[in-house]
């Protein structure tokens, strides 16, 4: 899948966890993913906690976390 369309799948609603990216409008932040593999929960442990939940979905808040960082560093290289 491409990058773009992983993108489609973290959206940002206001009215859950006050605007912070989410996995296709459901109630599970790409914080809380990044954290459960930061915490060394494997991609397939996560998939049977939340049945919902499909391996691109994982694979997008890793690509989301990715263009925000290379975007932080290139306005940091900027000042």
């Amino acid at each position: 899948m491409d990058e773009n369309k992983l993108l489609e799948r973290i959206t940002v609603n206001p009215k859950i966890f006050g605007g912070k990216p989410i996995i296709r409008g459901r109630r599970l932040a790409v914080e809380h993913v990044l954290g459960m593999l930061a915490a060394g929960d494997t991609p397939e442990t996560i998939l049977r906690g939340y049945l919902w939940l499909e391996m691109e979905d994982i694979q997008a808040c890793l690509t989301a976390e990715q263009n925000r960082l290379r975007i932080r560093t290139v306005d940091n290289r900027e000042e």
